[in-house]
């Protein structure tokens, strides 16, 4: 820094690539080897409080729900170690990169469908706000175009919902691959967005399909934030959030200010590599405080908070004109239906869990409303 200040650069500040691992660790002082060995221990501390929570989420949680809260809970480990791997090795910032971005495109997609689990399943979903409709004016997107027009909630709409989320799983993998072959042959490079070369084209593509499934999340959140408070949503969609906040947007800002050499180089780190490097360090940091915040929202259990459904459900079939006849047949509306009574009495003799599930998914069957 002090040839910068003199005129004079050193070779490393206008370098293309990152040093080797082998050249940073020798350029490292004492505080600097305590800061890696500490943010090393962050990393492995989030990955053995992760593994743990998914031990318990594969013990207490339904089968229904059991992967994609397991694969939400990921978010923060996986992108805590694969910024450790690239504070580590410099040269493989962009995998690392990709390999984080890919998996958080998953993590997007699996947090609507929680939200659609949590509600006890689409078509419950769709039962219970049949006459209502989704706001999409809101954010990322179109949180400032109030004046489009309230969608009603249907299958269709419900889908298309989907598609929006899916989407960003499937082409993100697809822009990664397309920039690592780019990149094999010199044509992608980071740092280098001028208008004609491929980088500056791809990653607008995938800024538009990010705010697209952050905004079809939005809708959904919007909308059954209020049935699900009892179930923590409302602090589980702001840890989502400040993923996507970290994850996305600081790394762009800072790598902003390294293109325009607001952030200087330090030898043997160019301004990009020492900006590639400052956000894997805070990026271990915040996703350490993240897994163990996450640990605390999403280890309970769900039996607890399942009877408010069943007592909801309970309540809309007692204004239904209902009649059980004694061989077990339930009459509604003129049409009969039979509830199986050694299925509910295995029921009963299961777990709390399992009943309260059975329950949920099954809630026609007056003998099952009793759990």
């Amino acid at each position: 820094m002090d040839g910068e200040a003199n005129g004079t650069l050193h070779p490393s500040c206008g370098a293309s690539e990152p040093p080797y691992s082998e050249e940073l660790l020798r350029s490292l002082d004492l505080p600097g080897r305590f800061l890696f060995a500490t943010l090393t221990l962050m990393t492995l501390i989030a990955i053995l409080v992760f593994i743990e929570e998914a031990v318990y989420i594969y013990r207490k949680i339904p089968s229904s729900k059991r992967s994609i809260i397991i694969w939400i809970n990921a978010a923060a480990p996986v992108i805590s170690t694969t910024s450790c791997i690239g504070m580590w090795i410099p040269r493989s910032t962009m995998f690392t990169d990709f390999t984080a971005g890919i998996f958080f495109a998953i993590v997007i997609h699996k947090f609507l469908m929680m939200m659609i689990k949590e509600c006890g399943g689409q078509k419950l979903l769709l039962r219970r706000f049949e006459k209502s409709h989704f706001t999409i004016s809101t954010g990322p997107c179109c949180c400032c175009c109030l004046c489009l027009p309230r969608v009603p909630i249907t299958r269709q709409t419900l889908f298309w919902l989907k598609v929006g989320t899916f989407q960003f799983a499937v082409f993100r993998p697809v822009l990664v691959f397309l920039s690592i072959v780019l990149w094999s042959n010199g044509n992608y490079l980071l740092d280098n967005l001028s208008p004609k070369e491929p980088a500056l084209w791809i990653n607008i593509f995938m800024g538009v399909l990010t705010l697209t499934a952050l905004w079809a999340v939005g809708i959904v959140f919007r909308k059954v934030r209020t049935l699900l408070t009892c179930k923590n949503i409302i602090p589980k969609f702001a840890l989502y959030q400040f993923i996507v906040v970290l994850n996305q947007l600081q790394t762009v800002i800072i790598r902003m200010l390294a293109t325009q050499r607001i952030i200087p180089c330090a030898p043997p780190l160019s301004s990009t590599a020492r900006a590639s490097y400052i956000a894997q360090q805070l990026l271990i940091m915040e996703m350490f405080l993240i897994t163990v915040i996450s640990r605390v929202i999403y280890r309970r259990k769900y039996h607890d908070l399942e009877p408010l459904e069943c007592t909801a459900e309970e309540a809309r079939d007692k204004k239904q004109t209902s009649k059980i006849i004694p061989n077990g047949a339930v009459v509604e509306d003129g049409l009969p239906k039979f509830c199986n009574k050694p299925s509910c009495s295995a029921v009963a003799g299961s777990s709390a869990q399992e009943s309260v599930y059975s329950c949920t998914t099954n809630s026609h069957c007056p003998c099952q409303n009793n759990f």
